[in-house]
């Protein structure tokens, strides 16, 4: 194994992986440095779902390395994997998942209660977050009564909470409005960007793609280009951190 640049907080190299059979990602490699958003981008079914889970640790590639600052992932066990995505990554997904008998600001804290933080330190930290997220007034609210787009605000607040080195966002905008959207990315890349989090944001939608400093692209699980926010764009295959 060679070591990936010091620069990189995340950092893969040629990484494969199959479905039942069906190839999900073939050679991809790619660096992600300290505090960048970056945006991958790529039609239905073109592997962002698989490269985010393989870069969090939720799956192991079935060939290829994974790299978390300077930490190789892909050789950790089940159980160290799941403290590393407990402790240092946020995961946004397409649909929120709450907890249906907690209420919002319960549901926007657990990541703190799970840690040992005190009731009193973990609500202060969800409302703050619940605020940002113009949410504050449905903090007392379960799941089950909330609009769609206010329980993936809750979901959003979750993954920020404890202020994570990582946020891997797959897709977390799909369900929610024009104006919705808007103000969720708003948050979550101001929120990067002041606490120096990095953000990995799998989307379909090349609007929301320009919110973020790069975008490498995907099809048939395969990297075909590199965007700098400037419109610089490279070849995959020149580099595997760019």
């Amino acid at each position: 194994m060679v070591a990936p640049p010091d620069n990189d907080v995340l950092w893969a190299r040629s990484l494969h992986y199959s479905h039942s059979g069906s190839p999900a990602l073939t050679g991809v490699s790619l660096g992600v440095r300290e505090g960048e958003i970056l945006a991958v981008n790529g039609p239905r079914a073109s592997g962002k779902t698989t490269l985010l889970r393989c870069l969090s640790g939720q799956l192991v590639p079935q060939q290829g390395e994974v790299w978390f600052n300077s930490t190789p992932v892909h050789t950790m066990g089940p159980v160290v994997r799941e403290r590393l995505r407990r402790d240092r990554f946020g995961w946004i997904d397409s649909e929120p998942r709450l907890v249906p008998e907690l209420n919002a600001w319960e549901n926007a804290a657990l990541p703190l209660l799970l840690h040992g933080a005190s009731h009193r330190a973990a609500k202060k930290a969800a409302m703050e977050w619940l605020e940002r997220l113009d949410i504050a007034m449905i903090a007392r609210k379960r799941p089950a009564d909330l609009l769609q787009s206010q329980r993936q605000r809750v979901a959003v607040a979750r993954a920020l909470v404890t202020t994570p080195s990582v946020i891997f966002a797959d897709e977390p905008t799909a369900p929610l409005h024009q104006t919705d959207r808007a103000q969720v990315l708003r948050t979550l890349t101001a929120a990067a960007r002041s606490h120096r989090i990095t953000v990995l944001l799998a989307t379909h939608d090349a609007e929301v793609a320009t919110l973020a400093d790069r975008t490498v692209s995907l099809l048939d699980g395969r990297r075909v280009n590199s965007v700098q926010a400037d419109g610089v764009e490279g070849r995959a295959a020149c580099s595997l951190s760019v």
